[in-house]
Parts: C-alpha cells; sequence; structure tokens
C-alpha cells in the first residue's frame, strides 16, 4: 500500500506543480532524459541478471504482442465499421496498444509482487513493449498518417536506446553469475530514481480534454487497454498452463495504462493528439484503480 501510495502522491504533485506553481523551462524534457537515459537503464542492469528463465518466460512478452496487434485488428474493424478517419484508427492503435510498462508498470508490479515481479516486468517492458514501440508504432504511424517507414530509423531506435543496450550488457552479465556487489547496489541505487521521477513527470504533462466526439473511441481504447487486452493474456496464458508469478506479472503488464511516448509519437504524426491524450490521461487515472483490482482478482 506504501509503494502505491508514492505512486498516487507523485502523480498528484506533479499535476499541481504544473497548474499552481511555476516549474522551468525543459523540467519535462530534462526528468524524461534522466529517466530514459540514467535510471531506466541501471534498473535494467539490476534486475535482467536476476530473472529466472524459464520455459514460460516468453509469456510477458506475448501479452505485449497481444495488446499490441490486438488494438491494431480492433481499432481497424472499428473505423471501418463507424467510417473512422485514419488518424483516428492509427492513434487508437498506438495509445491503446502500447502500455506504460516501465513508467508505471516497473513501480506498480514491483509495489504488488516485489523484487521477482519487477524481473520479469521489465523483461515484458524491454524485450515486448519497447520494440513493438520502436518499430511496430513507427510503422503504424507512418501508415496511417500518410507517410513511408523507414527501415533504418526502425532499426536505428532500437540498437542506440540506453535500456535495450544495458538489456543485452545484462544478459551477459547473468550468464557470467551477476554482478559483483558493489556494482548491483549502484545500479538498485540508479534505478530507485525512476518512479518518483517519471511519476512526477506524468502528473506534470497530465492533460484530460474530453470532447463529445471522442468520448465512443474514449471508451473503446480503453475498454481494450484497461479490460479486453489483460483477459486475453489471461486467457492465453491459462490456456498454454503458464501460472503464478509469470502469469500475473503478463497480464499486469498488459493491464497497464496506455503508454506516454505513444500518445508523443500520435502528437508528432498529427494522429489527432487530443485524442491521444485524452485517452492517455483518462487511463493513467483509472489504471490506479484496475490493475491493483486485476491483481486481487487473480490472487495477488
Amino acid at each position: 500500500m506504501s509503494a502505491l501510495l508514492l505512486l498516487f502522491v507523485c502523480l498528484v504533485l506533479g499535476a499541481l506543480v504544473a497548474r499552481f506553481a511555476r516549474p522551468p523551462a525543459g523540467i519535462v524534457q530534462g526528468l524524461n532524459w534522466w529517466v530514459l537515459n540514467v535510471a531506466l537503464p541501471a534498473l535494467v542492469l539490476a534486475m535482467i541478471p536476476r530473472v529466472q528463465f524459464d520455459r514460460h518466460t516468453w509469456f510477458p512478452v506475448a501479452t505485449m504482442w497481444v495488446t499490441f496487434f490486438g488494438a491494431w485488428a480492433l481499432f481497424a474493424s472499428l473505423g471501418r465499421a463507424l467510417h473512422w478517419p485514419r488518424a483516428r484508427v492509427g492513434a487508437m492503435t498506438l495509445v491503446c496498444g502500447l502500455g506504460n510498462t516501465s513508467f508505471m508498470g516497473y513501480p506498480m508490479v514491483e509495489a504488488m509482487h516485489g523484487k521477482p515481479g519487477l524481473a520479469l516486468a521489465v523483461v515484458a517492458d524491454q524485450l515486448g513493449c519497447f520494440p513493438l514501440l520502436a518499430a511496430g508504432g513507427i510503422v503504424v504511424a507512418s501508415l496511417y498518417s500518410g507517410r513511408q517507414p523507414s527501415a533504418a530509423l526502425v532499426v536505428r531506435r532500437i540498437v542506440t536506446f540506453p535500456a535495450f543496450i544495458a538489456l543485452l550488457i545484462g544478459i551477459v552479465a547473468g550468464v557470467a553469475g551477476g554482478w559483483p556487489a558493489v556494482l548491483d547496489h549502484l545500479f538498485l541505487q540508479l534505478g530507485q530514481t525512476l518512479t518518483p521521477l517519471a511519476l512526477f513527470s506524468v502528473g506534470l504533462q497530465f492533460k484530460l480534454h474530453l470532447q463529445r466526439d471522442q468520448v465512443g473511441a474514449l471508451s473503446a481504447g480503453l475498454g481494450w487497454k484497461l479490460l479486453l487486452a489483460p483477459l486475453a493474456g489471461w486467457v492465453l496464458g491459462r490456456a498454454l498452463g503458464v501460472d503464478g508469478l509469470t502469469l500475473s506479472v503478463g497480464v499486469l503488464q498488459a493491464a497497464m495504462a496506455p503508454m506516454i511516448s505513444a500518445a508523443i509519437l500520435a502528437d508528432q504524426y498529427e494522429l489527432e493528439p487530443r485524442l491521444a491524450n485524452t485517452v492517455l490521461g483518462a487511463g493513467i487515472v483509472l489504471s490506479l484503480a484496475t490493475v491493483p483490482l486485476a491483481n486481487l482478482l487473480m490472487g495477488g
């Protein structure tokens, strides 16, 4: 409960500062730079060597793929049936197919399942959600904005992302027996800055612009992201014999709020950015209740 309270306090504090204080220009960019280039890679370096790979470790990664491609199929179908503009289909696929599996996923999973759960959450994020953002996200954004996706850009985004580099190094370190104690402690200490700074940054950017013509898309998007996607992951896991912590973490990561970077990508490609930010804001608020509820329903 104290860990979940920290998430809520940091989020609310960021929103209050953005509304009533005068934070320095560029604070969001500065916080995000630290989180993405220092805290996240450090946490990956600390967690990946701890992962106990077994025959079910693929499952948290698979739930990310189910979430993304399920969203794409769903919103492409709804778009044809409801005559949505292509920009709306692209925006909904991005923000409801990609989850906030690092900024919110890491601290929430750790709060509910400790360090063993966090290690699996890192696997879901780094091997599942991030490659989907870097590759699938660019493809969707390009297709629905009328641009041609660049294979070189996709590859460059993946291989130069600091957390991905840390992932490869962490795998090698795990095979070699893990880090020396002093390095392990250092990486953990740096990684622990991710939770308060990331959620404070989310709060600073929090926006909720609900308009009448967006209600249907908003409801469909959050219905998929917060309910149907984790349910699909749970059904897949149970059908294939996955259980315990691996099942719980895979389902919880599928249930996370929409990804901030996906909304930024929608804005960059002019895919109904107002709708994307509405879904993002509402999803963050609702997920603070729906994710712990999903965990309770699974016996957590």
